[in-house]
């Protein structure tokens, strides 16, 4: 119980957005769904670190690769510990304490998860060695579902341990791919000032935009065909914070306020 709680309150630290559908999960679900979310963030932060350089990233995400690949839940928090230790580079608590994420989930979906998070932490060491290099837009559904639509498959083998729920996977990549298009427009400039552009060639605002549409449309069918219960309360939330986020940055505004965000968030979540 301390562990999810732990959870919880790192979880909270990092995303305010996921932490409240996360925290909504029926117990079993919830410690699951928390232990993949906070091991993917535990590698999203080594692929975005402003100090370490591609390679040392890429070799790096090649080590909690293998040692996901090879990690049991109960040695887990004791490796990881041994792996950052040697590491020179201070890097997020998220990321350092990724043993504790590990070793959250129930036994009989941890390794569905240690899988998800040891193949995106290889495909993300691929995109830093080749610098994001998006010419594209198949290299853009390349990396969109290196990050993203490949969490919406493994959200789907999540329902499915959980209570059988069955769900289109093509929808569920879409579902992914979506939300971080949607990401991708809100940090633009970010990305652009660290010297990353995933935008394909030519490629506008629009065409991003057009391209998180076509996704969001996949993301809203597949939510859509959820029963009323836990994955439904969960995609929800991100799926109309994403609509929303879109539809603002189309108005060429920054991002949604803090107030817009929680508003939607209760309207959600209220069933109103």
């Amino acid at each position: 119980m301390n562990s999810c709680k732990n959870a919880l309150k790192a979880l909270e630290e990092t995303s305010r957005t996921f932490y409240i559908p996360i925290s909504r999960l029926p117990s079993g679900l919830q410690e699951a769904t928390a232990s993949a979310y906070l091991c993917m963030r535990a590698i999203d932060e080594v692929e975005d670190h402003p100090s370490l350089d591609n390679s040392s990233k890429a070799q790096l995400l090649r080590k909690i690769s293998l040692k996901l690949q090879s990690t049991a839940l109960e040695t887990a928090v004791d490796d990881f510990s041994m792996l950052f230790n040697s590491s020179s580079q201070p890097l997020p608590e998220v990321t350092t304490r990724i043993g504790e994420w590990v070793a959250l989930a129930p036994e009989s979906i941890a390794p569905r998860i240690w899988d998800a998070t040891a193949a995106m932490a290889d495909r993300m060491a691929h995109w830093a060695l080749t610098g994001w290099k998006i010419d594209t837009e198949s290299d853009l559904d390349c990396y969109t579902f290196s990050v993203a639509g490949a969490v919406g498959l493994m959200l789907s083998d999540l329902w499915a341990w959980y209570d059988g729920t069955t769900t289109n996977r093509s929808q569920a990549i879409g579902f992914g791919r979506g939300l971080q298009a949607v990401n991708i427009l809100r940090n633009t400039s970010d990305d652009l000032e660290r010297g990353v552009d995933f935008f394909p060639n030519g490629w506008t605002k629009e065409n991003m935009q057009m391209y998180a549409r076509r996704n969001l449309s996949l993301a809203d069918a597949y939510t859509k065909a959820l029963p009323q219960g836990p994955a439904f309360n969960f995609c929800i939330i991100p799926l109309t914070l994403a609509h929303a986020t879109l539809d603002v940055l189309t108005l060429g505004k920054p991002k949604l306020s803090r107030s817009a965000v929680m508003s939607l968030i209760e309207k959600v979540t209220s069933g109103k």
